[in-house]
């Protein structure tokens, strides 16, 4: 794959609206969490999961910590084929 996506196997999808403005209309925490993130999350999946996670833990730290942990668990899931095991992430998780 080109551009900034590297040698990722996850999915991509393409975008039928502006995705600025979609991240503009983000709450401020989600888009400060956005900006940090590790892979390149569209605002309209990540907001999907903040809401999901958000219904779930009923907070929005916990939410937070909730797409951390999903995003972790995708990058350890994709650095198998990419990283071959030796990824950070995975080294923590003990997932090689």
């Amino acid at each position: 794959m080109s551009g900034n996506l590297g040698q990722t196997r996850l999915k991509r999808r393409r975008k039928c609206t502006d995705p600025m403005k979609d991240y503009d209309r983000l709450p401020p925490e989600l888009r400060g969490w956005l900006a940090t993130a590790i892979l390149p999350w569209s605002p309209r999946s990540v907001r999907r999961a903040f809401k999901r996670a958000k219904a779930e833990y009923g907070d929005v730290q916990k939410a937070l910590a909730e797409l951390d942990r999903l995003e972790a668990r995708l990058i350890a899931r994709d650095a198998k084929h990419v990283w071959l095991g030796l990824h950070p992430i995975v080294q923590v998780e003990g997932r090689t």
